[in-house]
């Protein structure tokens, strides 16, 4: 049975309020990034996350070392949870995939505007083929 870990950390990076949700699943880490303006109460966030949980953009999949399965005291649990909620910022693993997945979305639209410069070049191109054919046909 595969152990799953999920971590929302909602953080301010000026100038918006964003959320970041890491999941990690057996060897599998995964990473969302969510954009909010203004600071979102504890209701607004829980309320996003229902509504919006199937269409949420996880980075592709990273392997991650296993999460440790042994039992951990309540009051130990306490105090890592106390020292999380005072930590401030994104995990460096969180930064790496967040930037791994924009720089594959700017590949992916470099690719698109190419592709469609490229497109447009050749319409033009038969556009003045075909007029040039017109013109010496004497239409």
């Amino acid at each position: 049975m595969a152990i799953v870990l999920s971590k929302f950390t909602v953080l301010f990076e000026d100038p918006f309020w964003i959320g970041l949700y890491e999941r990690q699943e057996g060897q599998r880490y995964e990473v969302c990034k969510v954009t909010f303006g203004a600071e979102p109460k504890d209701y607004q966030v829980l309320a996003f996350l229902l509504q919006n949980w199937d269409r949420l953009p996880f980075s592709r999949p990273e392997s991650a070392s296993a999460p440790d399965q042994r039992r951990i005291s309540p009051k130990r649990m306490q105090r890592l949870v106390r020292k999380q909620v005072q930590d401030a910022g994104i995990g460096t693993k969180a930064q790496q995939a967040l930037k791994r997945q924009q720089e594959q979305d700017r590949q992916a639209r470099k690719d698109h505007s190419r592709a469609a410069r490229s497109a447009q070049k050749e319409r033009q191109f038969l556009f003045r083929q075909k007029k040039r054919k017109e013109k010496h046909r004497g239409r």
